[in-house]
């Protein structure tokens, strides 16, 4: 099968609308479809790690958005992996707020896959309950146990593994992703970066699958982003009084007056300010 030349903005594939309506089938390829599709993605991804790994970011970002390319948009995993790794090549070209983007998309695909599990499961335990009450309606409650349970036993414990490994995948692409958004935020600056920033490290440190190398970073950036964050904080605010005032002389002047005329007066408890008339002036 011939794949798909990758569009001139990159994106995961959506499956082929239904030829009958035109509508969009938004289930799956066929099975052979999706694995030769879900195939040179990987290739594509394999030859961005090789990239990656010879320091040449801007030709991995691109053989990792060819990978997104030819990736079906239903294999939120997948998806994930290759925009937290496009993440990493942004922090390496120091290209800050790409970074934050492609960071923010991984942890959306994640979330989408949290969902869509928590939704099966939901579809699952309303059919388990359905299946129950059609059996406690039958008249024979004896449940024949066949010889071959032992083979279903042996392939749900292998299923159950999987699941596990995938789940612990799962959260470690979600910490990667974190990690590095927290780290372009904070290195972005301003008020309002900094601030996410410490709410992501705040975030990875309650996380119980991070590497102790990891903490050691998260635990330096909590210590010194509530000072940053004051201090942008400080800086902004100052700016903005400084444009209020330059427009408050411009309405006051007709009147003879000027924002020189009053006082403005901080409350430390809110951060807050109050202005006031200064007397005889």
């Amino acid at each position: 099968m011939t794949t798909p030349s990758p569009p001139s903005h990159p994106r995961s594939l959506s499956p082929p609308p239904n030829s009958e309506s035109g509508v969009q089938d938004l289930t799956r390829f066929e099975p052979a479809e999706e694995a030769a599709l879900l195939a040179e993605s990987n290739v594509q991804k394999a030859e961005a790690n090789t990239f990656f790994a010879s320091a040449q970011y801007s030709q991995a970002i691109g053989s990792y958005d060819k990978a997104l390319a030819t990736c079906p948009n239903y294999f939120e995993y997948e998806i994930a992996v290759l925009k937290s790794n496009i993440a990493a090549c942004h922090l390496k070209l120091e290209d800050w707020k790409a970074a934050v983007e492609s960071a923010t998309s991984a942890l959306d695909a994640l979330e989408r896959l949290a969902s869509s599990k928590k939704k099966k499961k939901e579809e699952e335990e309303e059919a388990k309950k359905d299946k129950k009450a059609e059996t406690e309606e039958a008249d024979d409650g004896v449940v024949e146990i066949k010889g071959e349970d032992e083979d279903a036993e042996a392939a749900q414990l292998k299923e159950l593994e999987m699941t596990d490994k995938r789940k612990e995948d799962i959260a470690r692409i979600r910490c990667k992703s974190l990690l590095r958004r927290a780290k372009a935020k904070a290195a972005l600056g301003g008020w309002a970066n900094l601030q996410n920033a410490e709410e992501d490290y705040k975030a990875l440190s309650a996380m119980q699958n991070l590497p102790p190398s990891d903490m050691k970073v998260v635990q330096a950036a909590l210590s010194e982003l509530p000072m940053r964050v004051n201090a942008a904080k400080e800086k902004e605010v100052g700016e903005m009084m400084g444009k209020l005032k330059e427009l408050g002389n411009g309405i006051l002047k007709p009147f003879g007056l000027s924002t020189d005329s009053f006082k403005m007066v901080k409350d430390e408890k809110t951060g807050g300010y109050s202005m006031n008339l200064n007397q005889g002036s």
